[in-house]
């Protein structure tokens, strides 16, 4: 992460700073150990600390999500935010590995100081390179908390890239400062110059300073964060049948579920589950309609162990789709597929032709819930309560299961879209 080749150990705040660093992309990358076998070891030390951000109404901001997760993005703007995600971190990581090849090859062969490549524009092209990769984590894991940790990651970013300059500066005198002379710190040239601040490196960082180059990219991230969830909500596919709420992964599912839940919430066993979950003041009834094997069903509720996703040992595989193809794991079930010849399953009992319909109680202790809206709020408590399968072109109930109050991850803060 450095334009310097010299060797020799790390002061404490570089440690540091380079441990906070490192603790911002294990936060980030929540969403690849949470689908891996280490999920268990990961969230026994995280999930603690999740939760006492998440009962504090003053930090419980921190643990919900900013951007669809669970759904299919319902506009193109949404959507391609999500594309962007997966661009960025591709591209991020790649920028990464080949400045990390430029800097180490020379390194061995001893060449000085790297100034060739995106080192012959910018002086510190691999930090970039994992903010632009921090960015697209945070899309594709979008917790407020990685937005606070990533703003937190560049202030130590530019910390760190002074601290290298300085030192580049006492070895190399001259032609360190011709290098700087020539190349931007983090932007071309021409692009820096048009920023208040040159010659960055021999200034000196006051408090306030410090203070505001701290809060302007924490403000900023933050700031559309809470700009891009409230898009997001008022953008949701929902719609309400009678006391019921609906979210659908997609605004079909929606539709389709408008015409047969009449029909499933007369069934006797949900008609019973419904009397005992309805009613209470201060609570809504929402319903997530998936496909029976929708994927990502075990964030929603603890459906079964097939939908923990930490226990199919598919890691590399689901995270490569995830950002490979962003939508694959959203839209499947949904498309008719054929079914194999003389595999005795007709195509009416096709997967793609039910529906799980998981219901979940909403309550919030500081405010009226009024509309289909409020049960995606910040400061709401959402707990499942049972499931029904129904086959979606007749309405039959195919299976009613009471399930757990936690999801799939018990009791970890997961996304609600």
């Amino acid at each position: 992460m450095t334009t310097r080749l010299e060797s020799g150990t790390a002061s404490g705040p570089q440690l540091a700073a380079k441990g906070l660093i490192l603790l911002s992309f294990i936060v980030a990358l929540e969403i690849v150990i949470m689908i891996s076998p280490f999920a268990l070891f990961f969230y026994a030390i995280f999930n603690p600390f999740l939760l006492a951000l998440a009962h504090a109404p003053a930090t419980r901001w921190l643990t919900a999500f900013f951007l669809p997760h669970m759904i299919v993005p319902p506009n193109a703007v949404l959507a391609a935010i999500r594309v962007s995600g997966s661009a960025l971190f591709v591209l991020g990581v790649s920028a990464f590995l080949i400045c990390a090849m430029q800097v180490y090859v020379g390194k061995l062969w001893k060449t000085g100081v790297a100034t060739k490549g995106l080192y012959a524009v910018i002086r510190h092209p691999q930090y970039v390179a994992l903010a632009v990769a921090g960015v697209g984590l945070a899309i594709m894991w979008p917790r407020f908390l990685t937005l606070v940790l990533f703003a937190v990651m560049l202030f130590l970013y530019y910390l760190l890239a002074r601290d290298e300059e300085r030192r580049m500066l006492g070895r190399y005198r001259d032609s360190y400062r011709a290098y700087v002379d020539r190349t931007g710190m983090f932007l071309p040239k021409f692009a820096e110059g048009l920023l208040p601040g040159q010659r960055q490196t021999d200034r000196r960082l006051t408090p306030g300073k410090l203070v505001a180059i701290l809060f302007l990219p924490l403000a900023v991230a933050v700031g559309s964060g809470f700009a891009l969830r409230t898009y997001t909500v008022n953008h949701l596919p929902l719609a309400s049948v009678g006391v019921v709420d609906l979210i659908g992964i997609t605004a079909e599912d929606v539709e389709a579920a408008r015409e047969i839940l009449p029909s499933v919430l007369g069934d006797p066993a949900v008609a019973a589950r419904l009397r005992a979950a309805t009613g209470r003041e201060g609570h809504r009834l929402l319903s997530y309609v998936i496909p029976i094997d929708y994927t990502m069903q075990g964030m929603i509720a603890d459906t079964g162990e097939e939908w923990r996703l930490f226990e199919q040992h598919k890691t590399i595989g689901m995270i490569t789709e995830y950002v490979v193809h962003p939508f694959a794991h959203l839209t499947e079930g949904h498309a008719h597929r054929a079914t194999p010849h003389g595999s005795g399953t007709s195509a009416h009992d096709s997967p793609a032709m039910k529906r799980r319909i998981i219901f979940v109680d909403v309550s919030s202790g500081t405010r009226p819930l009024l509309s289909s809206r409020d049960d995606f709020g910040i400061d709401v408590n959402r707990t499942p309560r049972f499931f029904v399968d129904v086959h979606l072109h007749t309405a039959e109930v195919l299976q009613v299961k009471d399930i757990p109050s936690g999801s799939g991850w018990g009791t970890v803060p997961t996304p609600a879209f």
